[in-house]
């Protein structure tokens, strides 16, 4: 579908100069773009691209002078990135789903499925599961007896949903979501070796049970996930105990993420690709945790904590610390530390002169 720039303009909330009747089929990278696209130019670093495409009418940084780059029109974005939201989010047309139930779809008699729903292919809907009003089921999806799901959602190939699970509106479930698995939660007749080792700090005795049988606790609690919540391909999240595990309304899920059973996350988070909580730990609003983040058991995190990548957590974060390293520091505590480490074969050298403190084989900076 084409847009009007000044038409796209307005939809960004953003100041256009120059021709608005253009007409816009796409968006493209500046040096790609063509007469009909729309070029991304957000820095002043994008200048030279856009000379070698063909656009005449780009998305350009504050202050750019849009006429010496030879456009007939411009969108000034102070904030491209936020632009760059609003812009794909109005030329996505969504994944071309049929409007239909598919008649392979196996949907229990007792199972609710409101108004304008879409069905796939060969999914499976449980008894007495509920899917709200304009919500979109693509092929291969399992839903489970007694699940709800929320008005609006999109649950693309794959997903399954479990028993206990509530999904608010508006959910995004990408490929491969699994919703409601067990959670990882086993115990022993008798104290293992790995409870006692926690305790003492490995300083005691090993022990070895007379049956060392894992016996599983069961996931009986669910999992209740908000409004506006997207989670990425092949994530999971595992079924409460007791009580439900909880993602809060607006919280994005990356690919790859592992949620453990009983967490609680706030509102507005962001979890990034291989992200993984253990259980029962209670995450604030506003959290952003950095890819590969490691999130120790039982703990809580303040709202606003930020973590850098590959951090691990193993004790408890205040509200508005960023955090980076292995065990987790406050990130200019991390930073001086690697620095002094990067320091020390220098000073050790200096310290002992004559004597060759790097060995043969140890590459040199």
């Amino acid at each position: 579908m084409a847009y009007s720039v000044e038409y796209i303009a307005a939809e960004l909330q953003a100041e256009l100069f120059g021709d608005g009747d253009l007409l816009i089929d796409s968006v493209a990278e500046p040096a790609a773009a063509g007469p009909r696209d729309l070029a991304l130019a957000l820095s002043p670093a994008y200048a030279a691209e856009l000379a070698k495409g063909s656009a005449v009418a780009a998305v350009l940084w504050s202050g750019a002078d849009w006429q010496a780059l030879g456009l007939r029109a411009a969108i000034i974005a102070p904030r491209g990135r936020l632009a760059m939201a609003r812009l794909t989010g109005l030329m996505d047309a969504g994944p071309d789903w049929p409007h239909e139930i598919h008649p392979s779809a196996v949907i229990h008699p007792d199972a609710r499925i409101e108004a304008d729903v879409s069905v796939g292919p060969f999914c499976v809907i449980g008894a007495g599961a509920r899917i709200g009003k304009g919500s979109r089921i693509a092929a291969h999806v399992t839903i489970a007896a007694g699940a709800t799901i929320g008005a609006g959602c999109e649950i693309h190939p794959g997903v399954r949903i479990g028993a206990r699970v509530r999904i608010g509106d508006r959910v995004i479930l990408q490929p491969n979501v699994v919703i409601g698995a067990d959670g990882f939660s086993f115990v022993t007749a008798t104290p293992s070796y790995a409870e006692t080792a926690r305790t003492h700090l490995g300083k005691g005795p090993v022990t070895v049970s007379d049956d060392p049988t894992w016996h599983r606790i069961h996931s009986l609690g669910g999992v209740a996930i908000g409004d506006d919540v997207e989670i990425g391909a092949n994530s999971t999240v595992d079924a409460g105990t007791i009580r439900a595990t909880r993602i809060g309304r607006g919280t994005k899920l990356d690919n790859l993420v592992q949620v453990g059973h009983n967490v609680v996350v706030g509102q507005d988070c962001l979890l990034c690709a291989q992200v993984g909580v253990a259980g029962s730990t209670v995450i604030g609003d506003r959290v952003v945790l950095g890819g590969k983040t490691g999130v120790a058991d039982n703990l809580t995190i303040g709202s606003d904590v930020v973590t850098g990548g590959a951090t691990i957590v193993l004790s408890n974060v205040p509200s508005g610390r960023v955090m980076m390293g292995y065990p987790a520091t406050r990130m200019e505590t991390h930073i001086d530390s690697y620095k002094a480490l990067r320091r020390l074969p220098r000073l050790l050298r200096d310290r002992m002169p004559g004597k060759n403190t790097v060995s043969n084989d140890t590459p040199r900076d």
